[in-house]
């Protein structure tokens, strides 16, 4: 994956724009609705330059035949979760195994796996760290659980608490963090009728990516350039709102096929606007 720089007033270099199927299709219909994004991804060219990187994220049994259907396009395929080892872990997947598949990168954290399924600390680490033993990007999914007021001071709050969670994922090995896909996706918006506001994306984001970046000598790199993207309710006219968010994790909402292309479209309108242009 490529790190955003935000050489552009508040527009990273690079935007992610993905959707998760979550269990809300079955085998056929999911195949379909990819076919149909894939439709919205081809017929906009400008993807091939690699400034908007679209990714789509289907259930376990669905990604053999989603290879195929994404060869040689710029979609990039990902996975829901994975396991941390290969060996005797019966009903896990291993990310060697993904990897074989041609998933690119794979969802860990979702607060839903957190809240529901006992996946701790500890856990989460080991997935992100054999994730990116094989070669699969980590898309590490953060977020603090209670909207509380949504003032600067909360938002403040709310990316401490997410930069401990980064923490807690790579195990002190920040150069690791470097190599991460972080979703930011406060459990409160996810699900809700309404996105969080764009002003308490923007603040989140900014604060997360200070104290990042206080770790760059640790990770050898620049953290503050990590891409970030926002998920939790997200849909058409927030990504135009944001500023220094590289991109929107989309829900529901993309099951749609048109409205992921109505994304797509604010993305490459973004990315497109030179150097020291507004972005809202």
């Amino acid at each position: 994956m490529t790190a955003c720089g935000s050489g552009r007033s508040g527009v990273p270099d690079v935007l992610y724009i993905g959707v998760s199927t979550k269990m809300y299709m079955g085998y056929r219909d999911c195949l379909d609705w990819m076919a149909r994004i894939q439709q919205e991804v081809d017929s906009r060219p400008a993807l091939a330059a690699g400034r908007v990187v679209p990714f789509v994220i289907p259930s376990f049994p669905v990604l053999p035949a989603a290879a195929g259907v994404l060869e040689g396009s710029p979609l990039l395929l990902g996975a829901q979760n994975c396991g941390w080892a290969d060996g005797p872990w019966t009903g896990e997947v291993s990310p060697s195994l993904l990897a074989e598949l041609g998933v690119r990168l794979v969802e860990i954290g979702h607060a839903e796996r957190r809240a529901h399924l006992g996946e701790d600390t500890a856990m989460i680490a080991l997935k992100v760290r054999a994730a990116d033993n094989a070669g699969i990007t980590p898309l590490l999914c953060v977020g603090e659980d209670t909207r509380d007021d949504l003032g600067g001071t909360a938002a403040e709050r709310a990316a401490g608490f997410v930069y401990d969670q980064i923490a807690g994922a790579v195990g002190g090995d920040w150069s690791l963090a470097s190599r991460l896909v972080i979703a930011y996706e406060p459990v409160w918006a996810i699900g809700a009728a309404e996105p969080a506001g764009a002003d308490h994306v923007t603040v989140v984001v900014r604060a997360l990516r200070s104290l990042l970046s206080a770790r760059s000598n640790e990770a050898g790199s620049d953290l503050a350039q990590v891409p970030i993207i926002y998920g939790g309710s997200a849909k058409p006219g927030l990504l135009p709102a944001l500023d220094g968010v590289a991109g929107l994790f989309l829900g529901r909402f993309a099951h749609d096929a048109r409205n992921f292309g109505t994304v797509l479209d604010e993305a490459l309108a973004l990315t497109a606007l030179p150097a020291g242009s507004p972005t809202k």
